[in-house]
């Protein structure tokens, strides 16, 4: 039968080490052995992968210049993905919305302003900030001193691709246009106000 096919019929998994399927209504049982974690739209999910990444650096080496800032992966899975920003004093991220995902930022080093939806507020070290999915938010380096924070997503959805398409563009207008096909959805400029 396979585990997808459950999945399609409703079923639900009962224990995780076997894969035991119940069908509902039914009473038919499955055992099936557990190879891989599955969606329930049925496709594979990422693992998270064990390790440490060192402070200043992203995973396989890999940073992104996203309009002049720097972002350095930390870890990505399906369920979370997150990444280290490094904004220099005037640069920011205009206001947006994440419809799909929820987005967390822990402040390492200097102040970020921050409007979330709608309001005003600024984040300090050891601040964490919190934006459920569908809430505008952006973030501000007014500071004199750069800043740095560990952002993270949950799901991952197309945050990550969108990081590698964006990577080196130069035209705020191209990178906004392309966010709108990895759900990342900016507001007029003057939501920046």
């Amino acid at each position: 039968m396979g585990l997808l096919y459950c999945f399609a019929l409703g079923a639900r998994v009962v224990n995780r080490r076997d894969a035991a399927l119940v069908s509902r209504g039914t009473g038919i049982h499955a055992t099936l052995p557990v190879y891989d974690t599955f969606s329930p739209m049925g496709r594979t999910m990422s693992a998270l992968e064990k390790g440490i990444i060192a402070n200043g650096t992203g995973y396989a080496r890999k940073q992104w210049n996203i309009l002049g800032q720097v972002y350095y992966p930390k870890a990505t899975c399906d369920a979370a993905f997150a990444f280290e920003i490094n904004s220099l004093p005037g640069q920011f991220v205009p206001v947006h919305i994440h419809p799909t995902q929820d987005e967390f930022i822990l402040l390492q080093d200097g102040v970020l302003d921050l409007k979330l939806d709608g309001v005003w507020t600024q984040a300090k070290v050891g601040d964490l900030v919190r934006m459920p999915r569908g809430i505008s938010h952006g973030y501000f380096n007014k500071s004199d001193k750069p800043a740095r924070a560990l952002f993270w997503v949950s799901p991952t959805g197309k945050l990550e691709a969108l990081f590698e398409k964006i990577h080196g563009l130069t035209d705020p207008a191209e990178v906004m246009a392309l966010s709108a096909q990895h759900e990342v959805e900016f507001l007029p400029p003057e939501a920046n106000a």
